[in-house]
């Protein structure tokens, strides 16, 4: 089985990325196509919208792959609960990285699952994660800081990826941060059957 690991090694903390452009961008999702995303594309999550901020994330993520000419991403459960998992474990014990503090990677969390068992020709996976506070906790923010990034924009706009999970918690990894606040995770995946 041949397989390909795409994951950022150097996390960066959303609003550093974002700096001042990010109340700019937030505010022109009409004029850049994306406010079809609904309106928790500009909503700060909590736990009562996490849902719906998670499919707001995802519409904003295949409307920037659309806009390249990339296929849309399918929604996977699988993916969607490994990233979850891992969103709550940054937050639960403070740390922000692709890497956790017992040395487990993206592979390692996937291949506790389904998702890369039976008849693989191949498969591949990335990683984005980001945190913010205030307005840049919002999707529609965290996607314009991802696609800030080079390493977060080449896992977004991977031609190979075609499926995705996202983990999305009102809280952040760092207790000292105060007000509201978000962290997502999210987790893209590819297989090819034999």
């Amino acid at each position: 089985m041949r397989y390909r690991l795409i994951t950022l090694l150097a996390p960066v903390l959303l609003a550093l990325l974002l700096g001042s452009g990010a109340t700019a961008n937030a505010s022109s999702g009409a004029a850049s196509g994306t406010a079809s995303c609904g309106s928790y594309a500009d909503k700060i999550p909590t736990s009562r919208n996490r849902s719906q901020v998670r499919m707001a994330t995802l519409c904003l993520v295949n409307r920037e792959r659309m806009k390249r000419g990339r296929v849309k991403l399918r929604r996977n459960r699988t993916l969607e609960g490994v990233a979850a998992r891992y969103t709550k474990r940054m937050i639960a014990e403070e740390f922000f990285d692709h890497v956790s503090p017992d040395g487990s990677t993206l592979a390692d969390r996937v291949k506790r699952t389904s998702y890369i068992r039976g008849t693989l020709k191949r498969w591949s996976l990335g990683e984005n994660i980001a945190w913010g506070t205030g307005h840049l906790s919002t999707p529609r923010s965290i996607v314009a800081g991802w696609m800030k990034s080079s390493g977060h924009r080449d896992n977004i706009l991977r031609r190979g990826f075609r499926e995705a999970g996202f983990g999305v918690i009102a809280a952040v990894p760092d207790s000292s941060v105060g007000g509201r606040a978000a962290t997502f995770t999210n987790v893209f995946g590819a297989r090819v059957h034999r």
